[in-house]
């Protein structure tokens, strides 16, 4: 079983944007429900597979708030819980049942909390990920706020919640999501719930492809027109399969784009 543990708390684990041996990368947003869709799958057929001890999830940050400049978007996201819903009804998705004024407008802290997480290991970090997620997206919590991240923080078994909050009061993981996110502007990922394999090969929303139904946002609805699950088994095989001698072969500061 690989050591999913980080050593060194001082410094920021690899960031592979290539892909690395034995890993499935993902870069997304927490409050991507798309994203969410392909993260839960991946889980899926790793489960379905039996490859969860040998072959983590590393977690990149493609923060949408940056991306776009402006807050998250509450009209875009309601829009695209329902197919989302329907794609993976077992994670339990409802549209926000929080006051409007509690919505959350931004998932920087908790991109950022990801980020620190890996820092303790990348199991924290994928169990981390999925409990935001969950926060946001059935719990209807806002995620904005500090202490909603780290209520979520508490509920994994596998996270450090002190140590997570003095790391995010210090902001060591804010540079990191930075990086990450420049790379992905940069052509690292075009999308948020973009994976890399470890060959590199990238794929924007596995599986799925969708089209608009009426007129433009605000109205309208995005709708699946084909949704093929199975290619995440082939996705995680893919990846088990890979070399330990096979090279990342794009590490944030060591090449570059």
């Amino acid at each position: 079983m690989r050591d999913l543990t980080h050593a060194d708390a001082g410094s920021d684990p690899p960031e592979p944007l290539a892909g690395a041996p034995s890993a499935l990368v993902v870069f997304s947003d927490v409050a991507c429900p798309w994203a969410t869709v392909v993260v839960l799958r991946l889980h899926a057929a790793r489960e379905e597979l039996d490859a969860g001890s040998e072959l983590p999830i590393v977690h990149l940050a493609h923060p949408l708030e940056l991306v776009h400049d402006r807050p998250l978007a509450r009209r875009i996201i309601d829009a695209e819980v329902p197919a989302c819903a329907s794609a993976t009804p077992d994670f339990g998705w409802s549209l926000w049942q929080g006051r409007l004024d509690e919505y959350a407008v931004s998932s920087l802290l908790a991109v950022e909390a990801v980020q620190a997480a890996r820092r303790q290991s990348e199991h924290a970090a994928e169990d981390l990920d999925l409990a935001l997620r969950d926060a946001l997206f059935v719990r209807s919590r806002c995620i904005t706020l500090r202490h909603e991240v780290l209520t979520a923080a508490r509920r994994c078994p596998s996270v450090d919640a002190e140590r997570l909050a003095e790391d995010l009061d210090r902001g060591v993981a804010r540079a990191a999501v930075m990086r990450q996110y420049r790379a992905a502007r940069g052509g690292a990922a075009p999308c948020s719930g973009f994976v890399v394999l470890p060959d590199g090969s990238g794929w924007c929303n596995p599986g799925v492809t969708t089209s608009w139904v009426g007129p433009p946002m605000p109205r309208g609805a995005p709708r699946i027109e084909r949704d093929d699950p199975s290619l995440y088994r082939d996705l995680v095989r893919a990846a088990a399969q890979s070399g330990p001698d096979q090279c990342d072969r794009s590490v944030l500061g060591t090449e570059e784009r």
